[in-house]
């Protein structure tokens, strides 16, 4: 069972102020991502309700803040739009089953300690990714900030952008320019009191009541107050692949989010998160809000960082966060009814450029060219393919060409030497006797550092490549490890030696290495007197052998 955090009451100060800061901050956020969902503004936050309630009880980061994020969002949007599609009287339901499922494999994902491997992701996907999440966001919002209804695609939005230009609203454009120049140009000063956001919320809106007619520039509209249904779950059988495969991009995604939030709060307040305990809080809480017809969530860098800026310190400032947003739920619902979407979406629009990673694109001219491919590829299959397409193929290419690199250099820390022993340092002065006085007979094969399947072919070309000998032997005195692709590599090369009738001889195996050669009986060709913990002694015995003979 996963334990509740411990809320200390020292800290309280600073908790309550942490907890309304980032309330301030999440309210237009939850409202701009609900709508954007395609679920409506109330799901935005009843999500950030739920999840930033239990993740920050059962979660392992103290300070995180959690709720609906922007790559969540488009994620969510995204199934939404599949589920409705298919059957719009069942469609909302699945995707909150959905959200349902993909936080169930995120508590498995923690059960099954898989936290510390989640963020292992290369930086240039992750990069392009990101920033792609960015695009996407923005090019959604394109046509609700002239006025017209917002699309379901990237493609779409750019096809009808023209369009929607030349007959944009008026009313529209003007709420979204007002928004964008207080979400871009809001003085520090005051930002540090009030959220950019927020303001923009409260001004934009106040301008349409004051300026506009009803009507004129569409709206939220009825937003349900009180406490959420419960929205009992539905599998559709004949769709399961396309849920698990949706629940698994949310939960995947949120488990990335969440965790690369939790190392910035790690830098802030220099303590060290428990990443699995994280991934099962942000589990229970995508569980109850996918329950609760709420939009999955996960850490939020921005409130996160406004929260421990305001003074959070314990876990009561991101369940007090949402305890307010609950309040605001139950009594301020039909406050927001009136807020403009052109509003919402110039807050959107914000967030869409602070997600793409100006950082990585302001340096990109000074990156490797295989990094900027990457980069590049995985942006454009994540706007104009899919996300997940856009992950699997970054981190294979990625992979491939990480095993490509590691493979030449594992291969270049092998050294063929047979009567040449000037070339390796590790020699004493007998074993460079020795190995002068075989003249080639005995070929020392030194090996440095580990040995993994990548290398496997480079070994045996290398073996392939050496001059005739009687005796081979196998140095892995410098080898913590091998795979057993390496281990079949080598046991070949014995076979084929011994066919040869060449004497082989294995020395310094680790206890690792040994267990990996008993495993795949690579010693079950060699009898007891040819493997060695030292290398001189192996030495010795080849050559009185050859002396012999």
């Amino acid at each position: 069972m996963p334990q509740m955090n411990v809320i200390q009451l020292r800290h309280l100060r600073g908790d309550l102020f942490g907890g309304l800061t980032a309330a301030v901050v999440a309210l237009p956020l939850a409202l701009a991502f609900g709508v954007s969902s395609g679920a409506g503004a109330i799901a935005g936050i009843y999500g950030a309700i739920f999840v930033g309630f239990f993740a920050a009880i059962f979660g392992g980061t103290s300070t995180q803040i959690s709720g609906p994020t922007g790559p969540m969002t488009v994620v969510m949007a995204a199934t939404f739009t599949q589920f409705s599609a298919i059957d719009p009287q069942q469609g909302p339901i699945l995707a909150f089953t959905v959200v349902l499922m993909g936080g169930f494999f995120q508590v498995l994902f923690g059960l099954f300690k898989l936290g510390r491997f989640i963020t292992l992701m290369p930086f240039p996907v992750i990069s392009g990714f990101m920033s792609g999440i960015g695009v996407i966001i923005i090019a959604l919002q394109l046509a609700p900030l002239l006025g017209h209804s917002a699309e379901s695609s990237v493609l779409e939005s750019l096809i009808v952008l023209p369009a929607n230009v030349m007959s944009f609203n008026n009313g529209a454009v003007l709420l979204s320019i007002i928004t964008l120049i207080i979400v871009f140009l809001c003085p520090r000063k005051v930002a540090a009191f009030l959220p950019p956001p927020l303001i923009a919320l409260l001004l934009g809106t106040l301008t349409y009541l004051l300026l506009f007619s009803e009507g004129s520039v569409d709206v939220i509209g009825d937003i349900p107050s009180g406490f959420p249904s419960f929205i009992y779950p539905d599998i559709e059988i004949t769709l399961l692949k396309e849920m698990i495969f949706a629940a698994l991009m949310l939960a995947a995604l949120g488990s990335i989010d969440s965790l690369l939030t939790s190392l910035v709060a790690d830098n802030m307040t220099r303590t060290q998160h428990n990443s699995d305990r994280e991934l099962v809080g942000q589990g229970i809480g995508n569980m109850v809000a996918g329950a609760f017809g709420g939009l999955p969530g996960a850490g939020a860098t921005m409130r996160t960082v406004v929260n421990i800026r305001a003074g959070g310190k314990t876990p009561a400032s991101g369940a007090l966060h949402a305890v307010i947003l609950l309040l605001i739920v139950l009594g301020a619902g039909p406050l927001a009814e009136d807020i403009p979407h052109a509003v919402l979406a110039g807050i959107l629009i914000k967030v869409g450029i602070d997600i793409i990673d100006w950082s990585f694109l302001k340096k990109i001219h000074r990156a490797p060219p295989f990094v900027v491919f990457l980069m590049l590829l995985v942006l454009g299959l994540t706007v104009f393919v899919d996300l997940v397409t856009a992950v699997l193929v970054g981190v294979f290419i990625a992979n491939v060409i990480t095993i490509k690199r590691l493979s030449d250099i594992q291969i270049d820390s092998i050294r063929v030497i047979a009567d040449e022993p000037d070339n390796l340092e590790q020699l004493n002065d007998r074993e460079r006797f020795i190995l002068s006085s075989a003249a080639g007979r005995i070929l020392l094969y030194h090996i440095d550092g580990p040995l993994s399947y990548a290398s496997a072919k480079g070994m045996t070309q290398k073996l392939l490549d050496s001059q005739p000998h009687d005796a081979l032997m196998f140095d892995m005195t410098s080898v913590p490890l091998v795979d057993v692709s390496t281990a079949m590599a080598i046991d070949t090369m014995i076979a084929d030696a011994l066919e040869a009738n060449r004497d082989v001889y294995l020395i310094g195996m680790n206890d690792l290495v040994r267990d990996v050669f008993v495993k795949m009986q690579v010693l079950s060709r060699l009898s007891d007197h040819y493997c060695f913990e030292n290398r001189e002694e192996a030495l010795e015995d080849a050559y009185q052998r050859m002396s012999l003979s």
